[in-house]
């Protein structure tokens, strides 16, 4: 039976163990790449440990959806980064709703909308959907096949505990930080109205 993430792969474990790699990825790269483009060094992700969970969303759900364009490298860039670019503005979207904020600006970049999507992002999120069925997926499959059988439900376990905790402490913050933001608009107002 093939499984939809892995051709061949044992269960739950491998799956959760590969979002976090993919994770784990789309983290180190948009470090990476804040360290390229701007000269310093950024958490980017949403908790403290080294996650954009994004990522992992985008990468098992990007395989599964675009694993019918994997045999032509043109329709995969230009499905994934269309792809790619609605799971962004609907992250953002979200992200306002929940948080008040979005966590990225692209109001300086070229053809832009509301400073969430840009050109830019959707010609690399193309790239990387080519990324994903060229090297990636083949990589991380690899590397979790290599995780003893025994052994892998226990990292997956673990990571998932650790996370939901990073998780549960990020989110506080965050709706502490929305709440402070909007009193501190509020006395603003209040202060001018005199």
């Amino acid at each position: 039976m093939e499984n939809l993430f892995f051709e061949h792969a044992y269960g739950i474990s491998d799956a959760i163990n590969a979002f976090f790699m993919y994770s784990f990825f789309g983290w180190a790269m948009e470090c990476l790449y804040i360290r390229a483009t701007e000269g310093f060094w950024e958490n980017r992700g949403f908790v403290h440990a080294p996650f954009c969970i994004i990522y992992g969303f985008g990468g098992m759900l990007g395989y599964v959806l675009l694993k019918p364009f994997s045999d032509n490298y043109i329709n995969l860039y230009i499905a994934g980064a269309i792809l790619a670019t609605v799971f962004e503005l609907l992250t953002a979207h979200l992200m306002r709703r929940l948080f008040g904020t979005v966590w990225w600006d692209y109001n300086e970049k070229f053809l832009n909308y509301k400073g969430v999507i840009c050109l830019e992002s959707t010609l690399g999120w193309g790239v990387i959907s080519v990324l994903l069925f060229a090297v990636l997926q083949r990589g991380i499959f690899s590397i979790v096949m290599r995780i003893p059988r025994e052994t892998a439900p226990v990292i997956a376990g673990f990571l998932v505990l650790a996370y939901s905790i990073d998780f549960a402490v990020s989110v506080h913050t965050a709706y502490m930080r929305k709440q402070r933001n909007e009193n501190n608009e509020t006395s603003a107002s209040d202060i001018l109205k005199g």
